[in-house]
């Protein structure tokens, strides 16, 4: 195996370094790269299917890793035209980002902690002070020193003990969040002997200031399962299992309850949560289950005073609702409403203060914030007027203050960072995103929110931007971006660099589809299992609403997505290939049936709930109906743009490698078909903030171009 592992290292650095003399040579005779056929059989139920790419799943063979670099090699020659736009796109995003930039500082056990970038720097700088914001600086960690010689770095998990003298922090340095754990001692800087592998990254302090508890993953699945004891300068060798995870459909967690009072470990599957609580002044204790798990029985704790707080959809409640129990007799008989179920309002977060209940809500798919005071009077809602937008809480870890943290945002408005007094109602605007270059106000566009109506019916909002004067003619450019899984809502954000697309003339839309949960639980339950294909048609007549009401035209309309999103890319391509001119799918999940078969890649087991498990013939049946690798077939598909990540733990580099072969075979068009491959980095691509934008200059001038805007 060590061999195979040299071989491959070698293969790889070779490779890279070969990358530009290949793209030399293909720019000559711009040949597209056919990848071999060694047809593979596959069967399950009594189905056969035949898979001629399978054996790209190989990354340590050489001749996967030259094909992906033929590729690169294919991606660079034939956009060679473009690499002066790129470099101009990158440089006027860049542009607009105030470079030597900080958070809001926040307080937490005596310290103000602040994140900061230096100009010209890529990475994060991590510093606290002492009292006040007036006291010294004392740098944590500079991760562009850390992340020096490095192709990637990460680095994440930061957990200050109790008496502010240690941090521990995990570093990824590949890109498949696979995490090693150290300590630093804060007082000395030295960074300790203590070296903890293969973990999640996270861990949390025992009020000993000695302990810490942390979770590791299956080194096959990459599955987090275990919850294991370190003790401050000890071999992790030692390190003592406090939880196993048998159930292979569940992922555990840990984390510190706001009080500090306890340390509580959550193990959770897609429709089942389950948490288990240790007092945080004896770490030599025993956990505690909370509420033994029930199939399709979810809960959320916080801690405060002598009671947890459950935020539950026990009862049926599908969109959730907040109930109480003692600290002491926390089972589910136990249990008292707070917060009663509502149909119309999806009750998703909560921020429990001294005198304050804080409530984060979602109600005709726009977020709210209430205020409820404990003593039970003059309960209210903070006011926001737009038509889109997004707010929500942010760093608030102090119970004894009637100050709240929150930011908002709109698609046309840059993110403020506000503290808002609950008691006085009275507001300070903390922070505004600095969109620099001097070019930028936000009343030069306009904000939209829409409904398309489904196929069956359903009314599906659409939220949009662009710039003002435009013509709804059909004739202008739109991007149409959707995720649609998980339960994942769409956050109508704002972001400088799309400003580079906007202010070309395209507008940006937003399409809320099933799956998600922006228009309450039920909304997720419509978009996922054997609903999932609501998902996709709701995107599809998203497209031909935005069609029919001229924001667009079928020459003119782009569709993006990333990993489900990009499985979303890839069902509609199939379903739909005449509506879209162009389309980006960024690390897609394309190859269902295959992925899911295979209990040995992360996330599979534990997405059961999400997919369905194609061991059971009427899941394989409907995921075999839209699997998008699967129904590829001769017909005209859209100019494409794949990307994919070499360490990419999430969604493995081979399912868009497979996938652009065979549709390599299939397309009977000539539009440009693109498989850009990041060597270094996984599922979150590039790891500096300079290098995400050079890959989002290359997204950006693929859309451009093919609207045959130059500059």
């Amino acid at each position: 195996m060590k061999n195979k592992i040299v071989l491959s290292c070698l293969c790889i650095i070779f490779a890279a370094s070969n990358t530009k003399i290949k793209a030399q040579k293909m720019s000559k005779n711009s040949s597209t790269p056919i990848a071999k056929i060694i047809p593979k059989t596959l069967e399950k139920h009594g189905i056969k299917r035949t898979d001629n790419y399978f054996w790209l799943n190989d990354r340590e063979n050489p001749e996967v890793i030259d094909y992906l670099n033929q590729e690169n090699a294919y991606y660079e020659a034939k956009t060679g035209d473009t690499k002066g736009f790129q470099k101009e796109l990158y440089e006027e995003m860049k542009s607009r980002i105030k470079e030597d930039d900080q958070s809001v500082p926040y307080l937490y056990n005596g310290y103000y902690y602040i994140t900061r970038f230096e100009l010209g720097k890529g990475y994060p700088i991590y510093s606290r002070k002492k009292g006040g914001l007036d006291a010294k600086e004392e740098i944590l960690f500079n991760c562009n020193d850390l992340a020096e010689g490095q192709s990637y770095f990460n680095l994440g998990g930061l957990s200050v003990s109790p008496d502010n003298k240690f941090v521990s922090f995990g570093t990824d340095t590949m890109g498949r969040r696979i995490y090693t754990i150290q300590i630093k001692n804060l007082e000395t800087g030295e960074i300790l002997d203590d070296k903890i592998e293969n973990a999640t990254g996270s861990s949390v302090w025992a009020n000993d200031n000695k302990t810490i508890f942390y979770t590791r993953q299956d080194e096959v699945t990459l599955r987090s399962d275990k919850v294991f004891k370190h003790q401050l300068n000890t071999d992790s060798a030692t390190d003592v299992l406090v939880f196993y995870e048998k159930d292979d459909t569940f992922n555990v967690s840990v984390g510190k309850e706001k009080s500090r009072k306890y340390i509580v470990i959550e193990s959770g599957s897609t429709l089942t949560t389950e948490y288990r609580t240790l007092n945080s002044d004896t770490p030599e204790g025993k956990f505690v289950i909370f509420q033994p798990r029930v199939r399709g029985l979810e809960y959320n704790i916080s801690h405060f005073g002598d009671s947890f707080y459950v935020l539950t959809n026990k009862d049926d409640a599908t969109n959730f609702k907040l109930m109480k129990t003692p600290e002491n007799a926390t089972t589910k008989e136990n249990w008292k409403d707070v917060i009663p179920h509502r149909e119309d309002v999806l009750l998703e977060d909560i921020e429990i203060f001294r005198d304050y209940l804080v409530v984060e809500e979602r109600a005709n798919g726009l977020n709210r914030i209430r205020i409820m005071p404990w003593s039970g009077k003059g309960e209210y809602y903070l006011p926001f007027g737009s038509e889109t937008y997004n707010a929500n809480t942010t760093t608030n870890v102090d119970f004894d203050t009637d100050i709240l943290r929150y930011s908002y945002q709109s698609l046309a408005t840059p993110s403020s960072v506000i503290d808002f007094n609950m008691k006085t109602k009275e507001k300070e605007v903390k922070k505004e995103q600095q969109v620099l270059g001097g070019t930028f106000d936000k009343n030069n566009y306009v904000e939209e929110r829409i409904w398309a109506t489904a196929k069956d019916g359903t009314k599906v909002p659409i939220s949009i931007v662009y710039k003002k004067g435009l013509k709804k003619d059909g004739n202008n450019p739109l991007l149409l971006y959707a995720y649609g899984s998980y339960g994942v809502t769409m956050e109508t954000y704002f972001s400088s660099t799309r400003l580079s697309i906007l202010d070309r003339g395209f507008v940006f839309a937003i399409a809320h589809i099933r799956g998600g949960e922006d228009l309450g639980r039920q909304w997720y339950e419509d978009g996922k299992l054997l609903k999932k294909k609501n998902t996709f048609t709701d995107f599809i007549d998203c497209s031909k609403y935005l069609i029919s009401e001229k924001y667009t035209s079928p020459k003119h309309l782009y569709a993006e997505g990333g990993s489900a999103g990009g499985l979303l890319m890839g069902a509609i391509i199939n379903m739909a290939p005449d509506l879209y001119n162009g389309v980006i799918a960024q690390v897609p999940f394309v190859d269902v049936i295959t992925t899911m078969l295979d209990d040995t890649i992360p996330l599979t087991t534990g997405e059961y709930d999400e997919w369905g498990n194609p061991n059971v013939k009427k899941y394989f049946d409907y995921m075999l109906s839209y699997s998008p690798y699967d129904n590829l077939r001769a017909q005209n598909y859209p100019n494409m743009l794949v990307t994919t990540g070499l360490h990419d733990s999430q969604v493995q580099y081979w399912e868009p490698a497979k996938w652009v072969a065979k549709l390599r075979t299939q397309k009977t068009d000539n539009n440009v078909l693109y498989l850009n491959t990041n060597m270094d980095a996984g599922h979150g691509g590039a790891s500096g903030r300079f290098e995400a934008l050079k890959e989002l200059a290359k997204e950006y001038s693929f859309l451009l171009d093919l609207e045959e805007i130059k500059k």
